[in-house]
């Protein structure tokens, strides 16, 4: 059974980083593209960033440009969201997306995705 797994999440200082990861399990990570969402509370999901089957990025979100980096371990079958310098407006929800048709990041925002993870919390306060 196909299933990914968020984790990573937690508190942090403004200014800090953090990294996210997404785990597959029942199926192989590199064939496919893979996107990153978040849910700040009290707002609707928006994407964040996304990495297609050939390690094409697209980042969608202007507020974390120069900020986050999305990368994959093929190896591990995981997808990395590299957090720096993260700020307050930056808490949310985080999760990660993908289908097996799901090979580039075009569109990826109104794309309506098969796996979802469940998601893993990222708080930012001091």
């Amino acid at each position: 059974q196909a299933r990914l797994v968020e984790s990573g999440g937690g508190l942090v200082q403004p200014g800090g980083s953090l990294r996210l990861a997404c785990a597959a399990s029942g199926f192989t990570l590199d064939y496919y593209a893979i996107a990153w969402f978040r849910q700040a509370p009290g707002k609707e999901r928006e994407g964040v960033v996304c990495i297609s089957s050939t390690d094409d990025v697209i980042v969608s979100a202007d507020s974390v440009k120069g900020r986050f980096t999305i990368s994959r371990d093929n190896a591990k079958n995981t997808v990395y969201l590299q957090m720096n310098s993260v700020k307050p407006e930056d808490t949310g929800v985080y999760y990660c997306a993908t289908d097996r048709a799901f090979r580039y990041c075009p569109g990826y925002r109104l794309r309506e995705f098969d796996y979802w993870g469940q998601g893993t919390q990222v708080t930012v306060s001091s």
